[in-house]
């Protein structure tokens, strides 16, 4: 794909995110279109918002549990670009969305950037700390499931907010490998997992995310945040709603849903 046109689609996905106005997806309007060119159009998404004031602070992975993949009906994982607008503090407000869903996950801070083939303890040495953590999807295109990889890797990965608990520093004895994660709609439990059902380990999520990054000559960077990929399917998301995942050992992530 040729820089005008990499510059082209990454225009058009920031006018769909913009005005939450869905597309159609890239896929079904070119042909020869590769992973490498969705992590540029990605990039240069990145690049627009970073022109418009906003800092990157870390990355997501996405697709890192085979319900999430069969939900979504893609085959690898993938990654995505945070930036400190997309945090949510307390409250989400649904408007300026097109089709949002939240998902359980678990995130890492990270205090020193990492190589791009860590081992797990290199990942748990660099780590500071680590908290609950819920994502905000919200695909730009105009059906959220049927689209190919290099669609959802050019909107950067359908990631829209992400909701942090309290980050936990002394987190050493508990067994990142084996949470249950139990996410509720005020009282109602909306879905379950285990952190297991983050790519067998979430700590193996941030080394396939290193590894990822690497294909493009990237790395983790000191002082990030990464969010390790989601433990179950998501939840479309719907005004009124109170959220909160439970994981035993880390406080408590929430956000209150709100249409404006």
């Amino acid at each position: 794909m040729k820089e005008q046109d990499i510059q082209q689609w990454s225009h058009v996905l920031n006018q769909a995110r913009i005005s939450a106005t869905p597309m159609a997806q890239i896929s079904t309007q070119i042909q020869g279109f590769t992973r490498s060119d969705a992590y540029s159009i990605q990039e240069n998404g990145v690049s627009f918002r970073q022109s418009k004031g906003e800092k990157f602070i870390g990355y997501k992975m996405g697709l890192t549990s085979e319900a999430k993949r069969k939900q979504m009906n893609l085959d690898s994982p993938l990654y995505g670009v945070l930036t400190d607008k997309m945090q949510v503090q307390k409250e989400f407000l649904l408007k300026g969305s097109i089709h949002p869903k939240i998902e359980p996950e678990i995130a890492f801070l990270i205090r020193d950037s990492l190589s791009e083939n860590p081992t797990r303890e290199e990942v748990l040495g660099a780590t500071e700390a680590v908290c609950a953590c819920m994502e905000i999807l919200d695909s730009r295109y105009q059906h959220f499931k049927y689209f190919s990889m290099e669609d959802v890797i050019s909107d950067n990965s359908s990631s829209s907010h992400f909701v942090l608990g309290p980050w936990v520093r002394d987190f050493q004895k508990l067994d990142l490998k084996n949470r249950t994660m139990k996410m509720f709609v005020g009282d109602q439990l909306a879905q379950a997992g285990n952190s297991a059902d983050i790519s067998g380990d979430p700590v193996v999520s941030v080394i396939q995310l290193c590894q990822l990054l690497a294909e493009r000559k990237h790395r983790v960077p000191k002082n990030s945040i990464v969010l390790a990929g989601a433990a179950t399917i998501a939840v479309a998301l719907e005004p009124g709603m109170k959220v909160r995942l439970e994981i035993p050992g880390l406080p408590n992530a929430q956000v209150s849903v709100k249409h404006e």
